[in-house]
């Protein structure tokens, strides 16, 4: 289906993230450092960015905005364990934003809206 990197610095949710949308079909790649998320981004040209806003190395949201600033049409799902960043500007930039939880049906949905959305966007031709 999709090509999905994740990115989050707890090895236990990425492990998971990566087994439950590989059920899904998903072709899923995934990054413990912000750091490693701009290597592996243009070598991968993942179709969706789940990521995670506390990270060791840097802040979730200042990294949204250097991916806007360099890949500005590719999706990005924010996933934290707070909703209080929901209400910082910066989170603005995300496509979806999620709440962390066992229960992956929230984010499964917002990354099928966000494949649909560029998807719908690259057939009209406003992103090539």
């Amino acid at each position: 289906m999709a090509k999905i990197l994740v990115v989050d610095d707890e090895e236990h949710i990425r492990h998971y993230y990566t087994e439950e949308l590989s059920e899904e079909g998903h072709k899923v790649w995934t990054a413990a450092t912000g750091h490693e998320l701009l290597r592996r981004i243009e070598n991968l040209q993942p179709e969706v960015v789940v990521l995670d806003i506390r990270l060791v190395d840097y802040d979730g949201l200042e990294l949204l905005q250097e991916i806007r600033n360099y890949y500005h049409d590719l999706p990005v799902i924010l996933c934290t364990a707070y909703d209080t960043y929901k209400e910082d500007p910066k989170s603005i930039a995300a496509d979806y934003y999620v709440v962390k939880s066992f229960d992956l049906s929230e984010l499964k949905m917002a990354i099928q809206r966000a494949l649909e959305a560029s998807t719908s966007l690259r057939l009209t031709g406003i992103w090539t």
